[in-house]
């Protein structure tokens, strides 16, 4: 079974003020967080790599991490939105991964969904996979019980090294 996957949850602050609570009013850490999904006690705000942004190197985030630019390396953290002009070169590993953007590279998580504007070229790996119709993905995908600690063994081994005799 699928998680509950929603656009409406998924998107940044995109959803009008109209969706909050009459009594309470729209806080930053409140209005920018999607609904139901599990964090820490211990809230940040997001960081976000806006449009004009290009990085080269890998980033590593123990929070949430929202990249509408251009990431040329890999990108690890806890919950990872891929904004729809976003593209990255490189490999993704989160607990929760959202793709609506660009991504050449693997993508390994534990709930994996691909929006309808997503354009994925990569292997995924996860425990539960979403895909929306009109998605773009070439790549395989593989159920795991545990995708994002899978990323240090290699799929094949490598016999390039090894001499016999």
């Amino acid at each position: 079974m699928l998680p509950n996957f929603k656009r409406s949850e998924t998107e940044p602050p995109k959803v009008s003020p109209s969706f909050a609570p009459a009594s309470t009013p729209p806080t930053p850490s409140s209005s920018s967080r999607p609904i139901g999904l599990a964090r820490s006690s211990e809230r940040n705000a997001p960081s976000v790599i806006g449009p004009d942004l290009t990085i080269n190197g890998n980033l590593i985030s123990k929070g949430e991490v929202q990249i509408d630019g251009e990431v040329q390396g890999d990108i690890q953290g806890t919950y990872v939105v891929i904004g729809e002009k976003a593209r990255i070169t490189g490999g993704i590993v989160a607990e929760e991964i959202v793709v609506r953007g660009h991504v050449m590279g693997s993508v390994r998580g534990k709930r994996v969904m691909l929006q309808s504007s997503s354009h994925v070229e990569g292997d995924i790996f996860h425990q539960a996979l979403a895909i929306e119709q009109g998605a773009f993905f070439e790549g395989k995908s593989r159920r795991s019980d545990d995708p994002t600690g899978d990323n240090q063994k290699p799929e094949f081994p490598s016999l390039s090294g090894s001499s016999l005799g």
